[in-house]
């Protein structure tokens, strides 16, 4: 589970679902106040647990 500063994060751009995490990519949501690597890799993990990745431009 992701920490509340990097879901308040999340919420504030419209994100609530993994399918719309995937839609972004890691740099992309690096750039949000509150969301930083360690909420990254919990997030690429939960993506990849449910067979979805981040979007392009993420490496």
């Amino acid at each position: 589970m992701i920490g509340r500063p990097a879901t308040q994060a999340l919420h504030l751009i419209g994100i609530a679902t993994l399918e719309q995490v995937a839609r972004h990519s890691q740099r992309e949501l690096l750039a949000l106040h509150g969301v930083g690597p360690k909420a990254v890799r919990i997030l690429k993990a939960e993506l990849e647990a449910h067979g979805l990745e981040f979007a392009e431009g993420h490496k």
